[in-house]
């Protein structure tokens, strides 16, 4: 008889690894919160502030510090006195800020006092920021002129001080404008510029600036003009360049007539005319996208 064949058998294996879930992109990723056009501000165009956040009973009722940005750029720092700090602004990018946030934040609440969130991966898809936060808690942004923010006063020595001093050296003047939500005047060398998120939808803000300019009325008050955009997080944040020697203290009231009149452009239904599309396209031509 002839010999049995036998069948080779075949090598095990192993359990294939779970491949990686990708996070959906989100054009405009904080909508829904409250302050989203402030948030937005603080992760692209201040560089210096923090805002006081509570997460949900779900996660604690912890409060939290949401700030601009932490040494050696860590996502976040659960500082010795036990003040949690995330960043707005860090190098991790996934699609959605959002969710970058809160993976942040959700690993720096279980880290011990006085211990840096030094790495943070692209989460997975997950909690955002909208999920995790109360959003019945209003946000009250604080601009800071030094990055004092960091650590507490125990935490200091005469090397930190010194490092503190030196990275505070950099930050550009900012102060919040009072009177109406999201505008911040900067002072870069001896000019002085005003940044204004708008919370409407980003092309109806270019048509209202449009019909603003073409008629001649884009300025915020005398010796002011209006100069381009930033467009992020889905949202326009529009620039003017100011009178020189312009204080934030003496844009309250200019800043106020001109929402107004903004806002009644923005709401318009009417065509663009002519005159009106020529100006938006040279808006357009000038905006700036960041991330």
């Amino acid at each position: 008889m002839g010999r049995k064949s036998r069948s080779k058998r075949q090598p095990q294996q192993g359990t294939p690894k779970p491949k990686r879930q990708e996070v959906a992109y989100v054009e405009r990723p904080f909508e829904g919160l409250p302050g989203e056009t402030d948030l937005v501000a603080m992760r692209e165009v201040v560089p210096a502030a923090s805002v006081m956040v509570r997460t949900t009973a779900e996660h604690g009722a912890r409060e939290v510090q949401l700030v601009t940005l932490l040494p050696e750029t860590l996502p976040a720092l659960h500082r010795e006195d036990g003040t949690v700090l995330v960043a707005l602004q860090n190098a991790q990018h996934s699609g959605d800020a959002s969710r970058d946030v809160a993976a942040a934040l959700l690993e720096a609440l279980e880290l011990e006092p006085g211990t840096p969130l030094t790495t943070a991966g692209l989460p997975e898809p997950g909690p955002r920021l909208q999920d995790v936060l109360d959003t019945s808690v209003p946000v009250e942004v604080t601009v800071h002129d030094t990055f004092d923010y960091w650590l507490a006063r125990g935490e200091r020595d005469a090397d930190v001080e010194h490092a503190l001093e030196h990275a505070s050296e950099n930050i550009v003047p900012t102060v919040k404008v009072d009177g109406v939500q999201s505008a911040y005047w900067v002072r870069m060398g001896n000019r002085e510029f005003l940044r204004w998120a708008r919370p409407e939808d980003q092309e109806r803000v270019l048509d209202g600036i449009a019909r603003l300019h073409a008629a001649r009325q884009s300025a915020l008050d005398e010796g002011s003009k209006f100069i381009g955009a930033f467009r992020t997080c889905g949202i326009l944040i529009p620039v003017w360049e100011l009178a020189p020697g312009t204080e934030a203290g003496e844009l309250v009231e200019p800043l106020r007539a001109f929402e107004t009149r903004l806002q009644a452009a923005i709401a318009s239904t009417e065509p663009l005319t002519a005159d009106e599309r020529r100006a938006r396209a040279g808006i357009v031509s000038r905006q700036v996208a960041l991330r």
